[in-house]
């Protein structure tokens, strides 16, 4: 099986809206609670460093990055996502998206990747440890998933070359 990291393309869409959808299901992932459009998450998402891991055609996972703020003082400041099927969480494509997603973020002018992540979803804050993150700060019941107030950890990672 060789997994290709490849650019996100209009034709990833349905693929990558469908795992959003396992990682809303998950209950680990995201405060939202409803698949957007694509016309909604393309908006939401900046056009660069947008990466999807394939094999054969088929989408196995995805990483992109949004903008934490319309301000230009923060234009090199973004907030990363990234998804796997399940079936193919644990193998190591995360680790790859994450390595891609570093290095295209830098390119275009990144110098601080940051995510807020649930304390329970460990793997991603053992593969944002991995790659260099380090927490900077945690929000105790910062809002509700499904009535239930949670907690977040916030995690960054500043570039060496930005």
């Amino acid at each position: 099986m060789t997994i290709q990291v490849i650019p996100m393309l209009p034709e990833h869409a349905q693929a990558v809206l469908s795992i959003y959808a396992e990682g809303l299901e998950s209950g680990q992932a995201t405060f939202n609670t409803a698949v957007p459009t694509w016309e909604d998450w393309d908006k939401s998402h900046h056009p660069h460093s947008r990466l999807v891991a394939v094999v054969a055609g088929e989408v196995l996972g995805w990483v992109a990055l949004s903008p934490v703020s319309a301000r230009h003082c923060y234009r090199g400041v973004a907030e990363f996502s990234i998804y796997l099927s399940a079936p193919h969480r644990g193998k190591g494509i995360a680790h790859l998206l994450m390595q891609q997603l570093i290095q295209e973020s830098e390119a275009n002018g990144i110098w601080t990747l940051q995510s807020s992540t649930f304390p329970e979803n460990t793997a991603s804050i053992r593969l944002q440890r991995r790659h260099g993150f380090r927490e900077i700060g945690y929000r105790e019941r910062v809002a509700e998933l499904h009535g239930v107030w949670r907690n977040t950890i916030l995690l960054e990672r500043r570039s060496n070359i930005n």
